[in-house]
């Protein structure tokens, strides 16, 4: 029974990317032409998006996403399941997942279990989604940078990397000018520790995401792909405003390998994320910036 959905979702996937993939040759000025130009292959969900969803139906909600075409998916709690549980589910629907957002204060206390979970899973990057409000000062960047050089340590023996997630709070301008994301990312060990991009909420703090893409060259292998309406609220990517082939044309530079789409709070669940994934799978980019890797 599982064999023959498999199949019927493969199918039903090969067609939907077929025709996507159709449209958007037919619908673009560019074609052999200009063969430079680059897609997306594999889009990836930060499943916070459908984190209402997958409370209620997680199974479910994962094949409604593969039949989509999505196929890497970013974890950002496993709703109950046990991660054995969590890798047999993604193995049924074809699906991997390479990150999981875990929370400061889980690779505080417990690293070696969130290391468990994430090698059982198959992932290769534990993120840090976020730090507490009350540890934003310079002194505490300082410490995150220490701490996350020394968790990075201890993943990267398990083949996992750290890495860290902003949101626009780390871009606020502090004593002497500084800010918190530049002492993340040039006091971080770059062997240790990466990061995951968010390009909205760069956006929300004024700061160009490609400026640290030339300047922290392959330490983004990971971004979030969200969109920015003019009014400054977030919508499904393609609602907005958001140049999304210029940023993927840093893609060499920054080190892109995982593009996840994500809302926070999308007003349509699934049918959000479809229309985020086309609009996604839709994009023609140049390589503009390249790093030999």
């Amino acid at each position: 029974m599982r064999k023959r959905f498999q199949s019927a979702l493969q199918s039903r996937r090969d067609f939907l990317r077929k025709i996507a993939v159709s449209s958007a040759i037919a619908a673009s000025p560019f074609s052999a032409a200009q063969p430079l130009l680059r897609r997306v292959e594999d889009i990836g969900i930060q499943l916070f998006s459908l984190r209402n969803e997958m409370a209620q139906d997680f199974e479910g909600t994962l094949a409604q996403l593969a039949e989509i075409g999505y196929t890497e998916l970013e974890f950002a709690g496993y709703h109950g399941k046990a991660a054995t549980e969590v890798r047999r589910i993604l193995d049924g629907f074809g699906l991997t997942s390479p990150a999981a957002h875990v929370q400061l204060d889980a690779i505080r206390t417990n690293l070696e279990r969130e290391i468990e979970i994430a090698a059982t899973i198959g992932q290769q990057y534990m993120v840090v989604p976020i730090v507490p409000a009350n540890e934003r000062s310079l002194d505490d960047y300082q410490r995150h940078a220490e701490a996350l050089n020394i968790a990075g340590e201890k993943t990267r023996e398990a083949g996992i990397t750290m890495a860290y997630h902003n949101h626009d709070f780390e871009f606020d301008t502090q004593e002497g000018g500084r800010i918190g994301y530049d002492i993340l990312t040039n006091e971080t060990e770059p062997e240790l520790v990466v990061f995951e991009m968010d390009l909205y909420w760069a956006e929300v703090a004024g700061y160009e995401a490609s400026f640290y893409f030339l300047k922290h060259p392959g330490r983004f292998p990971m971004i979030h792909v969200k969109d920015r309406h003019y009014s400054g609220t977030m919508v499904d990517v393609g609602r907005g405003y958001i140049d999304f082939e210029d940023i993927f044309s840093y893609g060499r530079k920054g080190g892109f390998r995982h593009y996840f789409v994500e809302h926070d709070n999308p007003s349509d669940g699934i049918n959000s994320m479809a229309y985020s994934y086309n609009t996604v799978r839709n994009l023609r980019f140049k390589s503009s910036y390249e790093l030999p890797y």
